[in-house]
């Protein structure tokens, strides 16, 4: 089969598609035809040596739809042709053929496509999480940073299940037009000056209750401003390459709560990922949750696919298509 390889650590160019024999699934395995394939933003990191160190060569990437073409020992041989979607246990997802833990597997309704089903992944359970952990309720205010991508485009749409009230940022007109159309109060470009006094102003001058930080630096310091007195500010992402400076004056005199999800520390039990997973696939089902596409490429274009990601040259998710 075709996989993407990465033999050493360096710019996207050091990708490349060689042809490598099928993984064959194990006991609890299954292996799958990869019909699509999603790429995170940590895998750019991963690929330039920046983020946890892997073995190498390896193949990237853990988002995983498709179809069941075999199956291990211990596995109903009914699944095969069945159309479903999962994460591998660590890598191997930019391939034509993947192998799946059969406790990873989510069976597929007719009316989720498997793009959307490789985009409420890895992002939908992380957009799922943040909202749990941040206790989003009826009418209050939320600001979303990088809301025309493809955790925060699902936060937004999350925070308006919970019948929040929901401001996005993002950077550039193009972006804000798809924060509108995916249902936003109010659509800020943090680009601009102002920024921040344009996010308290669509607030009702009160400040906003929930802060959901991916951006930190400079975008992060100024959306702390934007909360109100006993505001929640949660940290997922330093995009910049920074994070938020948040004064200890502001915590304690104002109140503010500061919650931390990913890494060692991802603030939900990770028995309940698959959990968050198939409740972000229910809500596709019913059509309360869209996820955006914003790039598709053939594994040979991987490189090009991990360039615009890290670039933010795209909005939603960016797709590998076997």
């Amino acid at each position: 089969m075709r996989a993407v390889r990465v033999a050493e650590f360096g710019p996207p160019e050091v990708m490349r598609v060689e042809y490598v024999a099928d993984p064959e699934p194990g006991h609890g395995e299954v292996l799958v035809d990869v019909a699509v394939a999603g790429v995170q933003f940590v895998e750019t990191l991963v690929r330039a040596g920046k983020s946890a160190a892997v073995p190498r060569p390896y193949t990237p990437g853990r988002d995983v739809a498709g179809v069941v073409s075999a199956v291990g020992p211990g596995v109903d041989p009914a699944l095969i042709g069945r159309r479903v979607s999962g994460q591998t246990r660590n890598s191997g997802a930019y391939a034509e053929r993947a192998v799946l833990a059969r406790s990873a597997l989510h069976l597929l309704p007719d009316n989720v496509s498997l793009e959307d089903a490789v985009c409420l992944l890895g992002q939908g359970l992380t957009a799922a999480g943040l909202i749990e952990i941040a206790r989003v309720r009826e009418d209050e205010t939320v600001l979303v940073e990088a809301a025309a991508g493809g955790v925060g485009s699902l936060l937004l749409q999350l925070a308006k299940v919970a019948r929040a009230k929901v401001i996005g940022a993002a950077g550039g007109e193009h972006k804000l037009e798809l924060i509108r159309k995916l249902g936003a109060d109010a659509a800020v470009d943090y680009s601009a000056p102002g920024w921040a006094d344009e996010v308290r102003e669509a607030a009702g001058g009160r400040g906003v209750n929930v802060v959901f930080d991916s951006v930190g630096g400079d975008v992060g310091r100024q959306a702390v401003d934007t909360l109100a007195p006993g505001g929640r500010f949660v940290i997922y992402g330093i995009a910049s390459g920074s994070g938020t400076e948040i004064p200890g004056g502001l915590l304690f005199g104002r109140g503010l709560t500061v919650i931390g999800y990913g890494g060692a520390n991802p603030g939900v039990d990770p028995s309940r990922f698959h959990s968050l997973q198939a409740g972000a696939l229910a809500e596709a089902a019913i059509g309360r949750l869209r996820p955006v596409v914003g790039g598709r490429f053939p594994l040979e274009m991987a490189a090009d696919a991990h360039a615009a990601l890290a670039g933010r040259d795209t909005v939603g998710k960016v797709l590998l298509i076997p």
